[in-house]
């Protein structure tokens, strides 16, 4: 299973409409798609974005320049791979542009591994569950009124949703406040309801806003501070009953190390991209699993239900849609769950005519 071929397409995937956090504002995610070919036949594909198509070349540029460390070698050496790529991008750094090149090298290679033993990687993995819980999140944003927000939550109720995030981090907390009040309105007290304030606050501001939460009973308040302020996070943790959800903007499972030691959260959140892949995202929950915290997905919905298929302390998987167009296939929603698919590898495969449509 020698790899015999790494290649990249570019594309570029407008959002429905521009949406916005405390901290971005989108109007489109700009995608590398990577695959791998081995000398038996078997392809592997996985991707890196970046919001609004931002420096995407960049990313194109690095994941290109991996190449000579994956073509000629055994596919299924998958970490002694990693452990190359890892040291060689040593002097540029081990966060940023560098690992997100590495996790789309890393799911391409495990998805041609799964491809070539004709098995789910759920089931290399280790199986665990065949669904998991999920959650609405691809919608509810701060940009949005009240109003949209309530006929938004009707939506996702109606789609089969037993749970959904919604965005906070208003310059007031009465405001904030409001919003909560107005989707759980909607959704009645048996859906979860997720509220992340995208770093919004420092450590006493989140305390008095999640105290006053807590009366609608929320599933969790997700980077109530900044990303960088573990002790910030333990802070908020300790002070509040609502569960603590962290991790999306840290690299590596060093870095989950690092928040699982600070007991900075009670769910923690690996983002494919940021963690390093599907191997480093294992490590991550590993760790995690050590200390009894629990972890769930962040974005790359289709690429983590592998995991979430065999992971015990996966909880849940992040449900947002926005790369959807570019997979032949279609996630499941069955019962407000997600299906873990039995089909080889990933189970997902990149639609040829919708990566012509994109493409930039």
């Amino acid at each position: 299973m020698q790899i015999a071929m790494l290649e990249t397409t570019v594309v570029e995937l407008p959002l429905p409409k521009p949406i916005g956090t405390a901290i971005h504002q989108m109007r489109s995610v700009g995608c590398v798609l990577t695959r791998v070919r081995t000398t038996d036949g078997a392809t592997g594909e996985g991707f890196a974005f970046t919001l609004n198509a931002d420096r995407i070349r960049a990313f194109d540029e690095m994941i290109r320049g991996l190449a000579p460390y994956v073509i000629g070698e055994d596919g299924r050496d998958v970490e002694r791979i990693n452990q190359a790529i890892w040291s060689a991008i040593n002097p540029t750094g081990h966060k940023g542009v560098t690992i997100a090149a590495l996790s789309a090298i890393d799911t391409a290679l495990w998805d041609a591994f799964g491809h070539t033993t004709g098995l789910p990687l759920a089931k290399l993995f280790g199986g665990m569950r065949d669904r998991v819980d999920t959650y609405a999140s691809s919608g509810l944003w701060l940009s949005q009124s009240i109003d949209e927000l309530q006929a938004e939550a009707q939506q996702f109720l109606d789609a089969g949703f037993w749970g959904m995030k919604l965005r906070i981090g208003s310059d007031f907390a009465d405001d904030d406040i409001a919003r909560i009040r107005a989707v759980r309105e909607v959704i009645g007290d048996d859906v979860d309801l997720y509220v992340d304030a995208n770093q919004a606050f420092r450590p006493k501001q989140a305390i008095r806003l999640g105290r006053r939460m807590e009366e609608f009973n929320l599933a969790w308040f997700e980077e109530p501070v900044s990303a960088l302020d573990l002790e910030g996070h333990a802070e908020v943790r300790a002070a509040l009953d609502t569960p603590i959800a962290s991790g999306e903007t840290e690299y590596t499972h060093l870095g989950m190390q690092a928040m699982v030691d600070a007991r900075s959260c009670d769910v923690l959140m690996p983002d494919l991209q940021r963690v390093g892949g599907l191997s480093e995202f294992r490590k991550a929950a590993a760790a995690a699993a050590a200390r009894h915290v629990d972890v769930s997905s962040h974005f790359f919905t289709e690429y983590s239900l592998c995991l979430a298929g065999s992971l015990s302390n996966c909880v849940s998987v992040e449900h947002i849609d926005w790369f959807a167009p570019l997979f032949a296939e279609s996630v499941e929603l069955d019962g407000g769950q997600l299906v873990v698919p039995d089909r080889p590898g990933t189970g997902f495969t990149f639609d040829p005519a919708a990566v012509n449509a994109h493409r930039i």
